[in-house]
C-alpha cells in the first residue's frame, strides 16, 4: 500500500455547528451533479460533428478523429493535476475556471476554417477545461464530504455525465440536422457558462468551512492546509503508485473502459449507424437512451460497490460489455428494431458502471492520495479513448466499415475482465 503523509491543519478548527436535519453534504453533491451535467454537454457533440465537418471542410474522418483524440487525452491527463489544484486552491475556484475554459473553446470553434484550429479550440481548450471537470472532481467531493455512502454518491455523480448526455444529445442532434453544427457549439458554450454562478455561490470546499463533519463521520474533521506544489505532488503520487501492481492493473482496465465507451461508442456510433442508413437523429436518440440506463446502472453499481468486492464487480462488467460489442455489427440497420433496443439497454446499464468500484479500489490501496491516483487512472481511460477515437476514424477511411473496431473492442474487454480478477485485494481503510 502506498504510504501517505498527514497534511497539517490550517490553524484552529472552525467552531462545530449542530448537524442539520439534511446534511449539507447532500446539497454539495447536488451542486456537483448539476455542475457535471453542464460540463457533460460538450461530450454529446463530437460524434455529431464528424459528418458535418467532413462535408463542409472536406477534412478526413481520421483528421477529425485526431482532434477528438487530443480532447479525450487531455481530458484524462489534466485530471490528476486538477485534483491536486483543488487541494491547493479549492474546488470552487478550479471548477469555475474550468467551465469558463470549456465555454471559450467551444465558442471559438464557430470561427474556425482550418483543421489546426479544431485541434486548438476543441482539442486543447475544451480538453483542458473538461479534464478539470473529470471524475477526479467527483472523487474529491466524495472523499471530502462523505465518510459513508461513498459508493452510492460516486455512482450518482458519475451518472451526471450520462444525464448531461441525455439532456443535450437529442437537442444538439436536432440543431445539427436543422441548423448546422455552429448553433450546437454555441449551445455547449452557454451551458457551461450557465453553471458557473451555481458553482461560485453554492459549492463549498470542505465540511469544516461550514462547521460540519463529513456525512457519517464519527468525529469532526478539520480542514487540511492548502497543499503547495500541486504539480510536484501530482507527479510524486504517480511515481509512488507506479511502483505498485494494482495501479497498472487499474490503469490497464480503465484504458480499455475508455476505448470501448468514449473512444468508440460515443464518438463513432452515430456515423456507424448512419453508414447503415439510420438517420442521424435516430442514432443520437439511441445514444440518449444509453444515457437513461447509464444513470440507473451507475447508481446501482455504486450501491453494489458498498456491499460487494469491487474486483469481481469489475470483471463482471467488462465481460458483459465485451459480449455486447461482439454482437453490435450484426444489429446495425436502417431502422431501430427490438434487438438493437436490447443492446442499447444492456450496454447502457454497463456504460460507466466500472467507475464506482474503480474509485473504491483506488481508495483501498492509496488512501488520502486516492483522488490523485484515480486522476492518473482516469488519464489512462482517456488515452485509451483517444487512441480508439483516432483509429476508429482511420479504420472507417481504410476499410469503409467500423466492424473490425467493434470486434477488437470486444476482445479488449475480455482482457480487462481477466486483469480485474488477478488484482490483489486491497486493505479496507477506515472512513
Amino acid at each position: 500500500m502506498t504510504q501517505t503523509t498527514h497534511r497539517p491543519e490550517t490553524g484552529p478548527a472552525p467552531r462545530r455547528t449542530a448537524e442539520p436535519r439534511i446534511h449539507r453534504a447532500w446539497f454539495v453533491a447536488a451542486v456537483a451533479f448539476v455542475t457535471i451535467i453542464g460540463a457533460a454537454a460538450f461530450r454529446s457533440l463530437p460524434g455529431l460533428l464528424i459528418d458535418p465537418l467532413h462535408d463542409e471542410f472536406h477534412w478526413s474522418r481520421g483528421t477529425i478523429g485526431a482532434a477528438v483524440s487530443v480532447n479525450l487525452a487531455l481530458y484524462g491527463l489534466t485530471a490528476p493535476f486538477a485534483a491536486a489544484l483543488m487541494d491547493r486552491f479549492g474546488i470552487r475556484k478550479v471548477v469555475a475556471v474550468a467551465l469558463s475554459v470549456i465555454a471559450v473553446g467551444s465558442g471559438l470553434t464557430v470561427f474556425m476554417h482550418a483543421a489546426w484550429q479544431l485541434m486548438l479550440y476543441w482539442g486543447l481548450l475544451v480538453g483542458l477545461g473538461s479534464g478539470s471537470m473529470a471524475l477526479a472532481f467527483a472523487a474529491t467531493v466524495t472523499n471530502r464530504w462523505f465518510a459513508e455512502r461513498r459508493g452510492l454518491v460516486t455512482g450518482v455523480l458519475t451518472a451526471a455525465s450520462a444525464s448531461g448526455q441525455l439532456i443535450f444529445l437529442p437537442l444538439l442532434s436536432w440543431m445539427v440536422e436543422s441548423h448546422g453544427w455552429r448553433p450546437a457549439a454555441i449551445t455547449v458554450a452557454l451551458a457551461a457558462l450557465a453553471v458557473v454562478p451555481f458553482v461560485w455561490l453554492l459549492l463549498r470546499d470542505h465540511p469544516a468551512d461550514v462547521g460540519l463533519s463529513p456525512y457519517g463521520a464519527r468525529s469532526f474533521v478539520p480542514k487540511p492546509a492548502p497543499v503547495t506544489g500541486a504539480a510536484r505532488r501530482t507527479l510524486t503520487v504517480l511515481v509512488r503508485a507506479a511502483r505498485t501492481g494494482p495501479f497498472w492493473l487499474l490503469a490497464g482496465t480503465f484504458a480499455i473502459c475508455g476505448a470501448s465507451t468514449n473512444g468508440l461508442v460515443q464518438t463513432h456510433f452515430v456515423p456507424a449507424a448512419h453508414d447503415h442508413g439510420m438517420p442521424v437523429t435516430a442514432a443520437a436518440g439511441l445514444l440518449a437512451v444509453i444515457g437513461v440506463f447509464d444513470v440507473a446502472g451507475t447508481i446501482f453499481s455504486g450501491w453494489l460497490t458498498d456491499r460487494f468486492e469491487s474486483r469481481r464487480l469489475l470483471a463482471t462488467y467488462y465481460a458483459l460489455r465485451g459480449i455486447s460489442l461482439l454482437f453490435l455489427p450484426m444489429l446495425l440497420a436502417p431502422a431501430v428494431h427490438p434487438p438493437m433496443i436490447f443492446f442499447i439497454v444492456f450496454y447502457g446499464l454497463d456504460w460507466v458502471a466500472t467507475v464506482p468500484p474503480t474509485i473504491a479500489l483506488c481508495r483501498q490501496h492509496y488512501g488520502e492520495d486516492s483522488a490523485i491516483v484515480f486522476g492518473w487512472v482516469l488519464a489512462s481511460h482517456q488515452v485509451g479513448a483517444a487512441v480508439v477515437a483516432f483509429l476508429g476514424g482511420v479504420a472507417r477511411d481504410v476499410f469503409g466499415s467500423y466492424d473490425v473496431v467493434w470486434y477488437g473492442a470486444g476482445g479488449l474487454c475480455a482482457g480487462a475482465a481477466l486483469m480485474a480478477l488477478v488484482m490483489r485485494r486491497g486493505p479496507a481503510l477506515p472512513a
